[in-house]
């Protein structure tokens, strides 16, 4: 046996009074655990008793094992120990639902004249219901966290066994709390409403993120201690103390954000849940033969459901299963009998909707955007933008990071337009210089067709896509100017050949590989075009949204506004609003993403569930984003260079081709059949493998859109610098003495290297949180029972979860800031 082996084995501390403490604590709740389990098995069932020793055994493995030793030696062990008393054994106390049993295993008559005069003193109800309110919760949890990883206090802990016994009680007295508003043990009264619940938890993930940021890419030993601690395992302190933070940031992140997701899915997924018990109710005895049970009960509902007129108010009568009192809600009774109990026709759709914010109502901008002279100015300041990089790509310096070829495209218009999608939508595509001769194109007298109805999907952009994020890895596109100027050279010329010969926008719906990257990712966009009144398009019979008129032109992507939902094949180019001539078209703002859960008959696209074509746009969309930033990765390309040793190539060239084409392609297809196959095995649903591959696709895109956001903005911020003194190198050379701009300095990273890893997991927190809701929601629309809808969310939630993990490494990864001067930082 090693010397490492027998240190473990012998390292296990058996202190009797915990031991025997933890031990009374068992006997106690198992005895009242079963007098309650036998008058009500629903409230105690298996799973909390189980849930409740796994909790105290967690805490026992934490302070005795040899997790414990090792916590003066290593500050990952520590770390380890830690989350067990923070974030694992503190919710599984609670599902046991402890303080009930507890209080049935003690002694009948200690219990009756002991406790129980001291449990219903007013001045402690009055503490307890402070202690346990949720900011109070938060705030002990943040206060706690931060002054026990002061360094002084954590070596304080290290030196005396007496204070490190204090800072586990502390972590876990203080964690029970925090706990306590999202377990919402039995018999408690929660006192905020569920839906602040992932807030709550996503509020306590920030908190997290920055103190192990600050543990993981910090420079100089936090922890003096650990300096003068024998070395184990052939670990540095700085290594040690960055694997510290690694275990704190991604296990710790994982506890908040998988809990927050599941209480936003169970929250979410029931539109009304306090109606529901009454009207489940109401439908089975609307089945029963018997009309005096049907009448009665129907009197009872409708005594509880104060009715007026078109709307329901629900009395303080009602309490929802959280235990609150809610004084008022109201919820249309026609739409809860129309939507869930299909017991009345639908209802006319209303003349005016309420609640939408409409970009094109405000004063100022609306009639900006509806200008067609603006998107001119638009296209045009673009245009000479684009004429400037290829001048200084062809003519100019080489080296990209001082190139106008280099630093804008790559840069900044890339950081911009992921900005744009995520927090507005499609307005690059408003703006695009590459169909601003499509007139001129058309013109030139050229016989127009339709295109080819062989491409009329999306598999062409998609090889035009693949094609271009392997150029872009493969030539170094980034630190090549000139071939970025030919680039834009030929896609203007591309542009110009196909609006020439084919009508409509072919070049936008089909061709345009950067148009298909927008419109994939503005399916999580907040605004949409689309009609602000149904009524009114119901009666309109000339459809000049689609057909045009004498003043302008319809759309041209096909898309007739009624029919249409979503972004996908949206420009944003507003041709449909300037042609409506019942003004009846906004940019209203929608939730994003939750277009991806419907799977309705769309205008020009048809049903996404038999879109094979969208379905692998998607998958190369995120799949990109991952393998795109992992290239850029110190560990990935030693990788390739190492692999083209191994194989004696003189580049490693040929090995980056080959493990992209399998990112992009091999990879996305392979796991997502595999998830499809999973899924449907296990849920036993009779839906097809291409359904669920076209479904569950695209729901990862919120993934694939954080992952490029955060990857586009570290190029943004690192290479913030660079900007203005090449701006100004290109004026001068372009324009000579005519265009003499002033020098300023600029700092490289604005914002902060902490800060900026923060900003990325934040972005991968709520990419995540979307698609895990996004799945959910598709899985209970196929499976109504909760059992069967998890069978099939699984291999889904799964497969983000990996993603997600993926991405975590990644940012956290040293990265070669290709073509910015040499720098290299962590992502």
């Amino acid at each position: 046996m090693s010397s490492v082996s027998q240190a473990i084995l012998s390292s296990w501390s058996f202190d009797p009074k915990i031991t025997l403490g933890i031990v009374a604590v068992i006997i106690l709740y198992l005895r009242g655990w079963r007098i309650l389990h036998r008058t009500s098995p629903a409230r105690f069932p298996g799973w909390r008793a189980l849930a409740f020793l796994a909790g105290l055994g967690t805490v026992w493995l934490a302070i005795a094992s040899p997790l414990d030793a090792f916590s003066g030696l290593l500050l990952s062990a520590h770390m380890v120990q830690h989350l067990l008393l923070m974030s694992v054994a503190p919710p599984l106390i609670l599902l046991g639902a402890p303080f009930l049993p507890l209080l049935r295993g003690l002694p009948r008559k200690f219990a009756r004249d002991g406790v129980g005069p001291f449990l219903t003193w007013p001045a402690l109800r009055l503490v307890g219901t402070t202690l346990t309110h949720p900011l109070n919760c938060w705030l002990i949890m943040a206060v706690t966290l931060f002054v026990w990883h002061v360094p002084a206090a954590f070596d304080l802990a290290l030196r005396s066994p007496a204070w490190h016994k204090f800072e586990h009680a502390c972590f876990l007295g203080a964690w029970l709390l925090f706990w306590w508003p999202v377990v919402r043990p039995f018999p408690s009264r929660p006192q905020w409403p569920l839906w602040s619940v992932p807030f709550y938890l996503l509020a306590a993930d920030l908190l997290n993120t920055t103190l192990s940021a600050i543990l993981t890419f910090s420079d100089h030993v936090l922890y003096p201690t650990y300096l003068a601690a024998p070395r184990l395992f052939g670990t540095t302190v700085l290594g040690d103390q960055s694997c510290a933070g690694l275990i704190m940031w991604v296990p710790g992140s994982l506890v908040y954000l998988v809990p927050a997701a599941l209480i936003a899915i169970k929250y979410l997924s029931s539109s009304n849940p306090l109606v529901r018990p009454q009207m489940v109710r109401l439908k089975r005895a609307l089945k029963s033969p018997s009309l005096p049970v049907r009448n009665s009960l129907l009197a009872r509902v409708f005594r509880k459901l104060s009715v007026s007129d078109r709307s329901v108010s629900l009395t303080p009568r009602f309490s929802g299963v959280t235990g609150t009192v809610l004084t008022s809600a109201t919820v249309s009774i026609s739409t809860v009998f129309r939507t869930q109990w299909k017991l009345l026709p639908p209802k006319t759709a209303s003349a005016t909707p309420t609640g939408h914010f409409d970009l094109l109502s405000l004063p100022l901008l609306g009639p900006f955007l509806r200008t067609q002279s603006t998107r001119r100015v638009m296209q045009g300041v673009l245009f000479i933008i684009a004429l400037a990089v290829i001048a200084d790509g062809l003519f100019g310096p080489q080296a990209s990071s001082a190139n106008l070829a280099g630093v804008l495209p790559w840069t900044y218009w890339r950081a911009f337009v992921v900005i744009a999608l995520l927090a507005a939508g499609n307005f690059f595509c408003m703006a695009c210089p590459f169909t601003l001769f499509r007139k001129l194109g058309r013109r030139l007298g050229l016989p127009q067709r339709a295109w080819p109805r062989a491409l009329r999907s999306k598999w062409f952009g998609i090889a035009l896509l693949v094609l271009f994020f392997w150029a872009y890895e493969a030539f170094s596109l980034w630190d090549r100017p000139i071939w970025t100027a030919w680039l834009i050279i030929n896609y203007f010329l591309i542009a110009l050949a196909i609006d020439a010969f084919f009508s409509g926008a072919s070049f936008c719906k089909y061709v345009c590989p950067i148009g298909q990257f927008q419109f994939v990712a503005s399916l999580v966009s907040p605004l949409e075009v689309k009609v602000r009144q149904p009524a009114v398009c119901a009666d309109c019979k000339t459809h000049d949204c689609l057909r045009g008129n004498a003043l302008q032109s319809g759309c041209e992507t096909d898309l007739y506004l009624p029919r249409k939902s979503g972004n996908l094949d949206c420009t944003f180019c507003l041709d449909c609003v300037r042609a409506c001539p019942h003004d009846n078209i906004g940019l209203m703002a929608v939730a994003p993403g939750m277009d991806l859960v419907r799977d309705s008959q769309r205008s020009s696209i048809g049903r996404f569930s038999r879109r094979l074509d969208i379905a692998g746009l998607a998958l190369v969309f995120v799949f990109a984003a991952f393998a795109n930033a992992a290239f850029m990765t110190a560990p990935v390309v030693a990788l390739t260079r190492k692999l083209a040793a191994h194989f004696g190539l003189a580049s490693s060239q040929p090995v980056t081709s080959i493990l992209l084409f399998m990112a992009l392609l091999v990879v996305p297809a392979t796991v997502s059949l595999v998830a499809a196959y999973a899924s449907r095995a296990a849920s036993r649903e009779p839906i097809t493998i291409r359904e669920l591959f076209c479904r569950f696709a695209l729901v990862l895109v919120p993934l694939g859109a954080a992952m490029w956001a955060g990857h586009f903005l570290m190029h943004l911020f690192v290479g913030w610098g660079s900007g203005w003194a090449t701006v100004r190198r290109a004026a001068t050379s372009l324009a000579g003495h005519f265009l003499t701009l002033p020098s300023r300095e600029s700092s490289t990273l604005p914002i902060g290297i902490d800060n900026l890893h923060a900003l990325q997991t934040i972005l991968l927190d709520a990419g995540l949180l979307l698609a895990l809701y996004l799945a959910w929601r598709i899985c209970v629309s196929y499976a109504p029972r909760m059992r069967d809808a998890v069978k099939l969310f699984a291999p889904w939630a799964g497969v983000a979860m990996v993603l997600y993990a993926i991405g975590v490494w990644i940012i956290l990864q040293p990265m070669e800031m290709r073509g910015l001067a040499a720098l290299i930082l962590p992502t």
